[in-house]
């Protein structure tokens, strides 16, 4: 993100507040889905029990969005600007959380939903010049016949080079993540943009939203602080990414620890219960 912030009115949907809070809306998130997957929707459910748009306190910096639709298929929609390496990791990880939360304790396991785990990206994630990378898994000695598992990896890539092999609605959307302005919504007129760039525009015009996203920026510049001044001490060369990404770690092993001791219905609390966090952090701090 970055120690300097832009006028919430020039963001681009590139930016993970921005994204998520559009993708708080229903039928943005079930406008994105579709031209991103190539799929129909029948409807969507913004899900209001996992808090990781971003809380009222901002307490999170988790902007990853749930949804599932009215087929009980749920998706996760992330924003990824960082170029991280670990994407392939990160997923595997996306997929197994809402597996865990998908399921009641003891259910069968026959009764898990189909999942997609979708990271736009604004770099090429693979190096191969796709704007959509589609991950299921395969046979690999015999035919490569599909598992069934139900689980679907996508990666969207802004930098794609392939326009002649996938539908021009999901270029131009993937264009506009990087330049959502009226002069290009304008230049490629197309119906999805222009749908979704009213959306944009609605919550740019909001005094409200953007006094969220200046509060959610400071928050971030205190934890970049935090992480620089933890990493000097540590004499690390890359301290402020270092101490972000242990944070999130610690989180995320948190969870792990929780749905292995078969807690997994209390983790939704995680990111709206402050003093819940610190009391599952001290109950399991030796496996974190």
């Amino acid at each position: 993100m970055g120690t300097t912030s832009k006028r919430f009115q020039d963001l681009n949907l590139s930016n993970y507040f921005l994204f998520a809070a559009a993708a708080e809306d229903e039928g943005t998130s079930q406008l994105l889905l579709e031209t991103l997957l190539g799929i129909k929707i029948s409807g969507v459910k913004v899900s209001v029990e996992h808090p990781l748009l971003y809380s009222s306190d901002f307490r999170s910096v988790r902007l990853d969005v749930y949804v599932r639709d009215t087929v009980e298929v749920h998706y996760n929609m992330e924003m990824e600007n960082r170029g991280r390496t670990s994407l392939p990791q990160r997923s595997r990880y996306h997929q197994a959380e809402m597996d865990v939360v998908s399921l009641a304790p003891g259910e069968d396991l026959s009764k898990l939903k189909p999942v997609y785990v979708v990271f736009i990206c604004t770099f090429d994630p693979f190096g191969e010049g796709l704007y959509r990378y589609t991950f299921t898994n395969r046979c690999e000695e015999k035919d490569f016949f599909p598992l069934g598992d139900g689980a679907t990896r996508v990666f969207l890539s802004t930098k794609g080079t392939n326009e002649a092999e996938v539908p021009k609605e999901l270029v131009n959307l993937l264009h506009y993540v990087e330049n959502s302005t009226d002069a290009y919504v304008s230049e490629v007129d197309d119906p999805t943009v222009r749908k979704l760039h009213e959306r944009i525009r609605e919550l740019k015009r909001s005094r409200e939203m953007e006094a969220r996203y200046m509060q959610f920026e400071e928050m971030l510049r205190e934890r970049e602080r935090e992480g620089l001044e933890q990493g000097r001490s540590e004499g690390l060369e890359q301290g402020r990414a270092e101490g972000i990404q242990a944070g999130e770690e610690r989180i995320l092993a948190l969870i792990a620890a929780m749905a292995a001791a078969g807690e997994a219905e209390q983790i939704p609390r995680l990111g709206g219960d402050p003093a819940f966090l610190e009391e599952m952090f001290a109950k399991y701090w030796t496996q974190l």
